[in-house]
């Protein structure tokens, strides 16, 4: 009987709890909270689309609600996209949200907008997201500016196909510069009177230079980069700046389409910047190329007695790429002030044999994890036809060599009859652990005088230091404790500025960067 009874009591407590209002949804009366009142989406290009935004709505009353209408406020027409608590729809306009008390919801916001149709005299795009309506109605601002770009990119034929290049035996999504494009006119001279956004792979054919003005600002998309064919050129011909509030105001910017502070320093953005084999006269002057999976890939050179170098590097920074910020196979590079920083195997790639020249440059990685080092020489690929190539000339001067890991300098030499390398006034970050290379002929920096001249090993992150301003903001400007203040071999120093366009004066610094006394903040 008391079992019958209790359960009796409960099948009412259910009755009873069944016709509670609790999940009666009231008409809202405004007082909605959000996370923000403005949404500032980042600069986009015409007609790309956007990253996802993330508004945050807050019901703080103790009612259940029920919100007649969430929209955008030009409805249909907004160039706005919406999605409301998970909900789709048609992008734009969402009938009877509802919402429980004390919840939130989160409505996620993107857009692709024609610079035809933001404002003309501040390019920005604008619309509110609308919430109730009359006396109720809530409003959260949009704001995006847009940004006119030239876009250039690969063909589509009749039959659904679009234009590829032919490398190797593979057909890459690209296409060939055009002197005379119907809507970019001369592709083979690139200003700066607006960005560059490329899809694929852009190619200089034989015989034509591409010439990069100063000022350029130059987007890969995802998969995308630029091609010079056997005897095309590069020029890319930055100038210094003169705005000590924006030091890359005059210099060419090679990066990835995604304009978003989050996106600043992602590396593997876009491919490369390719000079094949017999590609010549290729210039990189007061330029910074970031963020790609290698910043510039050298792959063979026909004439290596040539006095001229088929690739010379010139006030060049190179940052933030997932293999190699320069790798060469067999190439001629000669490079003055370049700046590598960080990259997913080696800063610097001189491989399958070559001829290198670098003065007064910087090598640093602090790619996170143990493998990573900032300079690799050596002088075969297995496997390869021949496997063997002469290493003709791999000479630093007044260079630092420096990273996170123990070891930042890897000699690799097989059964070479010509290997040249030479490291003249260099700071370089060698620790012998465990004594692996006591023996090694390659690494002998105390008693090898013609391979290193003058050269300060530091063994330790207190030894030799090169005092870097910051590390993780490629910034590796060197400080009043640097080691590498006044090392120098001045005979190479002597008549040459540094990357900041600063005077060398006796005695100099290694590296590519004048010491700077850091201001406290």
């Amino acid at each position: 009987m008391r079992n019958s009874l209790f359960l009796l009591f409960i099948v009412f407590a259910i009755s009873i709890t069944s016709c509670r209002n609790d999940f009666e949804f009231e008409p809202s009366t405004g007082g909605l909270e959000f996370s923000r009142d403005t949404i500032y989406m980042d600069t986009v290009f015409t007609n790309v689309s956007s990253s996802t935004y993330t508004l945050k709505v807050y019901n703080r009353s103790n009612k259940d609600i029920s919100i007649p209408q969430i929209k955008l406020g030009k409805g249909l027409e907004s160039k706005y996209r919406m999605t409301v608590d998970g909900m789709v729809g048609n992008n734009r306009i969402f009938e009877n949200v509802e919402m429980l008390a004390k919840d939130s919801m989160y409505i996620f916001i993107e857009t692709t907008v024609d610079i035809a149709e933001a404002n003309p005299s501040d390019f920005l795009y604008t619309d509110q997201i609308e919430f109730g309506s009359g006396s109720t109605l809530q409003k959260v601002e949009l704001v995006t500016l847009i940004q006119d770009a030239y876009f250039l990119y690969p063909q589509r034929f009749d039959d659904g196909t679009t234009e590829t290049l032919p490398i190797g035996d593979e057909e890459v999504y690209g296409f060939y510069l055009d002197e005379n494009d119907p809507t970019n006119g001369n592709e083979y001279v690139w200003n700066n009177s607006k960005p560059y956004v490329i899809y694929g792979y852009a190619a200089v054919p034989a015989n034509k230079t591409l010439t990069v003005q100063a000022g350029a600002q130059i987007h890969f998309h995802a998969d995308s980069g630029l091609i010079v064919g056997e005897n095309g050129s590069i020029k890319v011909n930055g100038l210094p700046s003169n705005n000590p509030e924006n030091l890359l105001e005059n210099h060419v910017i090679f990066e990835g389409d995604r304009l978003e502070p989050l996106y600043d320093d992602v590396p593997g953005q876009w491919g490369t910047i390719w000079l094949t084999q017999g590609s010549k006269n290729n210039e990189f002057t007061n330029c910074l190329i970031k963020n790609g999976t290698v910043g510039i890939l050298v792959t063979g050179n026909t004439n290596l007695a040539n006095p001229e170098a088929d690739v010379k590097l010139k006030n060049v920074q190179i940052y933030d790429h997932s293999n190699v910020g320069v790798l060469a196979r067999t190439g001629y590079i000669t490079g003055e002030n370049v700046v590598i920083n960080s990259a997913g195997q080696a800063a610097l790639a001189c491989s399958y044999g070559g001829k290198y020249n670098f003065n007064h440059s910087t090598f640093n990685n602090n790619w996170p994890s143990s493998k990573q080092v900032s300079v690799l020489l050596n002088n075969y690929i297995e496997g390869a036809v021949p496997e063997i190539q002469p290493m003709v000339e791999a000479t630093f001067t007044n260079c630092i060599i420096y990273g996170y890991n123990q070891i930042q300098m890897i000699i690799d030499s097989k059964d070479a009859e010509v290997f040249n390398y030479k490291f003249d006034h260099c700071l370089i970050k060698f620790n012998n652990v465990n004594n692996v290379f006591t023996n090694n002929p390659l690494y002998q920096f105390s008693t090898d005088t013609e391979h290193y001249i003058n050269c300060l090993i530091a063994t330790n992150s207190a030894v030799f230091n090169p005092d870097f301003f910051d590390i993780n903001s490629n910034q590796l400007i060197i400080g009043a404790d640097s080691a590498a203040i006044g090392q120098a071999n001045f005979s190479f120093s002597s008549g040459t500025f540094d990357i900041l366009g600063k005077p060398r004066i006796s005695p100099a610094d290694l590296g590519a960067y004048n010491f700077v006394v850091f201001e406290e903040d």
